[in-house]
């Protein structure tokens, strides 16, 4: 007992330096150019999408965004991410995704930059999260319009394939409200 514990203390403090991350500690791009904390979510439940225009999934922008209506005064967030590696499906710029959206969509959740979700250059939040929430035989995205469920602390809890609907993932939202 006395050796476990030993080992349990040693662990504790070769670890007490370090911070444990959460997505509070990335930076973004919004869509319109400014760069935010996602810091500003503290406290909010997310869901965390790579999103794309011309996708055969871009229906589900209104799934999102009545999500997002629906439980927006009670602490849940979208945040959208535009992605254009898969099939060229997202070849527009941000001012043009963002028209595109609110025109088709109505969307109000917050959207950001383009950015990449795979390779080499993907950003740093999506690597993150995929780290915490690996997919099936790999961790890279395949295909967008897969989603991520962050709970009030900034921990990825689940992650939703490009074929689950939002609504399908309507409970699992609210039991994290």
């Amino acid at each position: 007992m006395k050796y476990i514990l030993s080992i349990l203390l040693l662990f504790l403090s070769l670890n007490a330096g370090e911070k444990m991350m959460n997505i509070y500690d990335f930076t973004v791009k919004t869509i319109d150019g400014e760069e935010i904390s996602l810091s500003k979510y503290k406290g909010k439940v997310l869901l965390i999408v790579n999103v794309a225009s011309e996708c055969g999934f871009t229906p589900q922008y209104a799934g999102l965004e009545k999500l997002y209506q629906k439980y927006k005064n009670k602490g849940f967030m979208v945040l959208g991410f535009p992605s254009n590696q898969f099939a060229n499906q997202e070849p527009a710029n941000d001012a043009k995704i963002k028209f595109f959206c609110h025109q088709n969509y109505n969307v109000h959740f917050d959207m950001f930059s383009k950015i990449d979700v795979n390779g080499e250059n993907a950003s740093k939040l999506y690597k993150y999260i995929k780290e915490k929430q690996g997919g099936f035989l790999t961790d890279s995205i395949k295909w967008n319009f897969t989603k991520f469920l962050i709970d009030r602390d900034g921990k990825v809890i689940d992650r939703f394939a490009p074929i689950t609907k939002p609504k399908d993932i309507e409970e699992d939202i609210e039991k994290l409200l």
